[in-house]
């Protein structure tokens, strides 16, 4: 694609690196039939090609940009399938962000949405507060009614119960069971240890039980991915500088075989935090140091090696992979292998390509779009007739469970369960068969 940048623009980095990264695109339009919002709606402009046309004149005008412009932004989920289809590799999630962050310093959103940012970035990122205001909207449940729009759907979105506080999620040293093999630190994360602490607690009894220690470490917390994807790059970086202080202090003391997340959107982002920080002089070698021992806890345990299970049943597990483990990570082989040796029969989701709505805070600023993708997500879930669901992603869990009776669990907690931990929660009830463990086979192609 041809740009028409002046010499004073691209003399600075963020709009070179732009620039760059739109000069690859070659239109091929590969990526319209991948695109979730172009395939719903139709719309050239809700595809990766029109939003990439839209960044182009409104970085190169240098103004103010246009309310159509910040429409088509704000409806890309950076699901980033996009980014797996292209075959010029235009890196568009780089280029989604810094549109994004200029919509945020040059553009004026009317007041009802500033309110809401404002209080996704105030809340979401830290847990006692999320504690609170989801304690708060489960007792205005009752009068959902009366709420105006998005606040009511905020208030329809809470879960009618929550989970005590975790123990794994205080600052610990948690030790291995046997000799100890490896050391990693664990992203506990902020939404997660609220909505599912159990997440949490399986990933450490997975680790320890294979002779894996674990550090939670002291000032670590959100990952920055919630409001780094609202634009909000300044309070994106200094969550990502606490992470990295707290990580860098457990790499040069005792030392880290990894950085475990558990989270897939938030291993995007934090295997991304040499990118973000690449020119912050101060901090960009400690961030590249922390993003290159990044793991998701799926790609570790497949390095790593699973024990041989404990326990088998005869349960069918359909994999969702979430689109910030296929498509922002890489991640495809590892969950479903994973979960094979485990003794599962694993099935992947038809359409599994198509983000199923969640992506961060896009289900609470887009609604309705984000549930018609879940509709979608959940029919093609129904077609493989699981008897539970697997994911890697917290906010996949969240989405898909609003709509479909079977179990939803995070991958680490059927492999905690089959490796000698207790039955998950969302299992318990059901009419589950053990049977001595015996190998299985994955259905679906890789």
């Amino acid at each position: 694609m041809q740009t028409e940048f002046s010499l004073a623009q691209l003399a600075d980095p963020e709009v070179a690196n732009s620039n760059e990264i739109l000069r690859r695109c070659t239109h091929c339009g590969f990526c319209t039939a991948t695109c979730p919002t172009f395939v719903l709606l139709g719309d050239e402009l809700d595809s990766p090609r029109g939003r990439i046309y839209l960044m182009k004149k409104m970085l190169e005008g240098g103004a103010a940009p246009d309310d159509r412009t910040v429409l088509h932004i704000d409806r890309c989920l950076s699901c980033l399938s996009c980014m797996t289809t292209c075959p010029a590799t235009v890196h568009y999630m780089h280029l989604v962000d810094h549109g994004r962050k200029y919509i945020e310093e040059n553009y004026t959103r009317p007041w009802p949405d500033r309110a809401l940012r404002w209080l996704l970035k105030e809340v979401l990122p830290y847990p006692s507060r999320f504690r609170a205001a989801l304690a708060g909207a489960t007792l205005a449940r009752p009068f959902t009614r009366l709420f105006p729009g998005r606040l009511k759907t905020l208030v329809g979105m809470a879960p009618r119960a929550l989970p005590s506080p975790s123990w794994v999620d205080r600052p610990q040293v948690i030790p291995a069971e046997g000799p100890r093999k490896a050391r990693v630190a664990m992203l506990n994360g902020c939404a997660q240890q609220v909505i599912d602490p159990d997440i949490n607690e399986a990933t450490v009894r997975l680790l320890t039980r294979h002779g894996v220690e674990v550090v939670v470490a002291k000032g670590a917390g959100c990952c920055g991915a919630l409001v780094h994807h609202m634009g909000k790059e300044p309070e994106a970086h200094v969550q990502a500088k606490a992470n990295i202080a707290a990580w860098v202090r457990e790499m040069d003391g005792e030392g880290l075989d990894a950085v475990i997340i558990n989270t897939s959107g938030c291993g995007t982002t934090v295997k991304d935090y040499g990118y973000m920080l690449r020119l912050d002089d101060e901090w960009k070698d400690a961030a590249q140091r922390v993003s290159a021992l990044a793991k998701d806890v799926s790609e570790f345990m497949a390095d790593f090696g699973l024990m041989p299970p404990v326990r088998g049943s005869d349960m069918r597990v359909t994999y969702h992979s979430a689109c910030s483990m296929q498509h922002g990570q890489g991640i495809t082989r590892q969950p479903k292998q994973l979960l094979a040796d485990a003794g599962f029969t694993v099935a992947d989701v038809p359409e599994g390509h198509i983000c199923c709505g969640s992506a961060g805070t896009y289900n609470l600023l887009q609604p309705e779009i984000a549930n018609q993708l879940r509709e979608r997500k959940v029919e093609n879930i129904a077609r493989t007739r699981p008897d539970v669901i697997a994911t890697g992603n917290v906010g996949c869990i969240t989405q898909i469970a609003a709509g479909t009776d079977v179990p939803i669990l995070h991958t680490a907690e059927l492999l905690d369960w089959a490796t000698g931990g207790p039955l998950p929660k969302a299992l318990e009830g059901a009419d589950i068969k053990e049977r001595p463990p015996r190998p299985a086979t994955a259905e679906a192609a890789e």
